[in-house]
């Protein structure tokens, strides 16, 4: 029979004997060495006293025995803090006066072979009710403080939750576990992996690294930091350039050579203490070139790696751990429990009415030193102390206590001690403790610096705590890099400059080339690395730009000077065309004003005067009706003049040349007025396609951005090209006809003879829109609008000179050529050449 067997047995036979003997001798109470504690409420404690190697396949089913495998110290020590605080709290005249708390502590060296003792936690008196109503459930304890381990955690916490027993980890980080709807009666007092891993990142992110390897272990914790450190880079700059999960047949020289040949210089290792001495005693022994290596909180204050002398050649370690609080009275504890009188201990019993339970036995745990315990890694002692104060609050106020007394002690269902649990806030060694809605307390973690061949080893340069606000502190300069270099490079591009904008050329977003950010747009990093944003319409930059400058809004003003000329000659257009009207209407019957068209010239000159009306609308903030009366009625009236001197021409030509060859033509031309009836027709016709434009594309403002890079010019388009083209094709066409007239009266009689002044106007006219729109193709600034009223105005006065200005210097100063017998002269005279001819 196995060893391990014949102890079972052994301890059977023991327990029957033991409660035989219960009923000849007076009872007695033992405790089972230091796992066990009398008192009013009874909690549970799990602590790994042993842990547990590579387990084998069983053939019964047999409990594992952790007195049989390897002695951990960080257990034990955590064993006594919990022996501690219940010493501690049962000493106290304020918290449960006049109630003692009593223990049920087991040795849990596996979570795959230890669920005896699981179950003994949740049972009562050896039974475990699954039937009826489960509030009047009772339990052995009312609350449960451990495991320690996420993995173990997951594992048995199923067990716990169906009749909702308080289970207070002090070292299960797993984010998984923060789910209530799983994990109901689940707390712990350690911080979730979810804050180590955001401290992680802002650390990476301090050093502005963003070229990182992240080593995990193949557990729960391991496993679970891993997912959550690649949700929490997602939207950085961070890339995971290499992730490694190690086992028992990991190559860890390969591992490191691969991570090395990627140019990666920050390690993050989130795994178990032994898997992580594994890899950094292997980066020792190859002589892998110096890292920084980021320690989760499994192994951040390893003493074994920090003991190692050659320790400081794999680089720079930054470890997270937990904020340490000290127990103060906790050594002079350890101490008295060390020399105890051994003769009041029952050697691996329980009491004299129970049996031998498994996993509560520990082979000379007591002639441990205390130097060893006290001396061991704190960091996970004020979690344990927390959650017993935690159980002890809860029962404190389930109890309805006083500082003096408790009401009487009845079984306290332990849902009822989770309720009150979760209400907790209170103070303890200054400092809050508290649940949030998943059961979780606040962050506060520290970063270390591991500092070899230096007192203190540990020091800490950086601090996360997410109560009562999240705040983040790193003192840079108290971190030293290995070899006294300056922080090292861990990035897998160059950044960029200035103005550049990443270009990615690979699978990760961190590896890129740089690209200078063109003219009118800029990048804003703040906003994306990638993308080199376009200015907004009224903003401009040059080639490499940050940030976009505010473009100059540039329109006709008022009162600049060359618009001030300019009005000052239109409205003097105006005052002489007006003046010349009322001088024709004086002189109306004289042969002057006949010769000139008679009835026709007052047309003429009252639609010169509405086709400059539209120059006044060049000025100021264009609006929608400016650009529409800006050349239509310019192209309209104007026109209607250009067809006046046209049918004019024509019907002097007429009288004296074309008379005689075609009468019939003639006559009907004086019959039915062939001058008026040719103006209305082509007016009609005109005014059509000027409603057809102001219809179909009626000219709208316009900014320009595009002539220059720091202007914005507010001007009117022309509309709809094919519309504005038909509109302005009449007064093209009429211009070439009028112009052919002109030329086939060059020979007239002086004071019927246009020809000169009609060529005369019509070349300005022509030079006048020539140069604008020659400066319109070469230049769109804001006085090229001016220059298009500037055409309109020369045409306009290239008429009044050529054509009126004549005459009227006539009637003013020549009345003498202004009669009848003067002009019948000069036709007399022009027939009598005709006819030498």
């Amino acid at each position: 029979m196995p060893a391990s067997q014949k102890a079972m047995l052994h301890c059977v036979l023991l327990g029957f004997l033991l409660s035989c003997v219960g009923y000849f001798v007076p009872e007695h109470n033992c405790e089972a060495s230091e796992f066990t504690l009398q008192g009013d409420v009874k909690i549970g404690g799990i602590f790994p006293v042993h842990s547990a190697g590579d387990l084998v396949i069983q053939s019964s089913p047999v409990a594992l025995e952790c007195l049989t495998q390897p002695f951990l110290m960080q257990g034990y020590e955590l064993f006594q803090v919990m022996r501690f605080a219940v010493e501690e709290i049962n000493n106290s005249s304020t918290l449960l006066p006049n109630v003692s708390l009593g223990y049920e502590i087991f040795d849990f060296c596996t979570d795959a072979q230890n669920f005896p003792s699981i179950l003994n936690l949740v049972s009562h008196n050896g039974r475990i009710k699954v039937r009826g109503n489960q509030k009047d459930n009772r339990h052995n304890v009312v609350g449960v403080v451990g495991p320690f381990g996420s993995s173990e955690s997951l594992t048995i916490a199923p067990l716990f939750m169906m009749n909702l027993i308080p289970l207070i980890s002090y070292g299960s980080s797993s984010y998984t576990l923060s789910n209530k709807l799983i994990y109901p009666s689940f707390l712990r007092t350690v911080p979730t992996n979810k804050d180590e891993i955001q401290f992680i990142v802002q650390i990476i992110q301090q050093f502005q690294w963003n070229w990182v390897a992240f080593i995990a272990s193949q557990d729960e914790y391991s496993q679970d930091g891993l997912d959550l450190f690649r949700k929490t880079i997602q939207d950085t700059s961070i890339c995971l350039a290499s992730v490694h999960e190690l086992n028992t047949k990991s190559n860890f020289e390969d591992i490191l050579h691969k991570i090395d040949s990627l140019g990666i210089n920050v390690i993050v290792v989130f795994s178990l203490e032994d898997d992580a001495r594994s890899l950094l005693k292997t980066a020792i022994r190859i002589n892998l070139r110096p890292k920084v290596w980021i320690a989760g909180d499994a192994w951040s204050m390893d003493p074994i790696l920090s003991e190692d002398p050659e320790i400081k050649k794999v680089g720079t370690i930054l470890g997270i751990t937990m904020n340490n609080m000290g127990l103060p009275g906790f050594e002079d504890f350890v101490y008295r429990s060390r020399f105890k009188d051994e003769a009041d201990e029952c050697e691996n019993c329980m009491n004299d009415t129970d049996e031998q339970i498994c996993n509560q036995a520990c082979e000379n745990c007591t002639s441990i030193k205390t130097e060893e315990i006290v001396n061991n890694n704190p960091t996970f002692s004020f979690s344990v102390y927390s959650a017993v104060y935690t159980l002890a609050y809860a029962l404190h106020n389930a109890l309805n206590c006083t500082n003096t007394s408790c009401s009487q002690v009845e079984d306290v269902p332990p849902y009822l001690v989770l309720q009150y649990i979760r209400k907790s806030n209170f103070t303890l060694q200054n400092r809050q403790i508290k649940y949030d809605a998943n059961g979780d307390p606040p962050a506060s973690y520290a970063v270390v610096l591991w500092r070899p061949e230096t007192d203190p080893f540990f020091l800490t340069v950086g601090t996360y705590d997410t109560y009562p606000t999240v705040q983040f502190t790193l003192i840079k300069n108290l971190v030293t890099w290995y070899e006294n270099r300056s922080v090292p490079f861990s990035n897998c591009s160059v950044e960029c400059e200035a103005g550049f904008a990443r270009v990615q050329n690979s699978v990760h977003k961190c590896c890129f080339h740089c690209n200078k950010c063109t003219v009118n747009t800029y990048i804003n990093t703040s906003v994306s690395l990638y993308t080199c944003a376009s200015c907004k319409v009224d903003e401009w930059s040059e080639e490499g730009s940050t940030s976009c400058i505010k473009r100059t809004i540039v329109y006709l003003y008022h009162s600049e000077p060359l618009s001030v000329v300019f009005l000052v000659c239109a409205a003097s257009f105006i005052v002489l065309s007006i003046t010349i009207t009322v001088l024709f209407a004086i002189n109306y019957n004289t042969p002057v004003v006949k010769s000139a068209g008679g009835n026709m010239c007052f047309l003429m000159l009252v639609c010169l005067i509405l086709s400059n009306i539209g120059v006044f609308f060049y000025f100021g903030v264009p609006q929608p009706a400016d650009c529409v009366l800006r050349n239509i009625f310019f192209i309209f009236f104007y026109t209607v003049c250009l067809s006046c001197m046209a049918v004019r021409s024509f019907q002097i030509v007429s009288v004296f040349k074309m008379a005689a060859k075609f009468p019939k033509i003639h006559s009907w031309w004086v019959k039915y007025n062939g001058q008026w009836l040719c103006l209305a027709v082509y007016s009609v016709l005109h005014l059509i396609a000027c409603w057809t434009w102001l219809q179909f594309g009626m000219p709208k403002p316009y900014n320009d951005t595009a002539s220059f890079k720091d202007q914005t010019i507010l001007s009117c388009d022309i509309g709809t090209v094919v519309t504005s083209i038909l509109a302005w094709l009449f007064l093209w066409f009429l211009s070439v006809v009028c112009f052919c007239f002109s030329y086939m009266g060059k020979d007239l009689p002086k004071n019927y003879n246009e020809a000169k002044s009609i060529t005369f106007s019509l070349v300005l006219f022509y030079l006048g829109w020539i140069a604008y729109f020659t400066a319109y193709i070469v230049s769109r600034g804001q006085y090229v609008q001016l220059l298009n009223a500037v055409a309109q105005l020369s045409s306009s006065y290239g008429i009044i000179f050529s054509f009126f200005i004549p005459r009227t210097y006539i009637i003013v100063f020549q009345p003498n050529k202004n009669t009848q017998a003067y002009f019948q002269t000069k036709i007399q005279t022009y027939t009598q050449t005709i006819s030498r001819m």
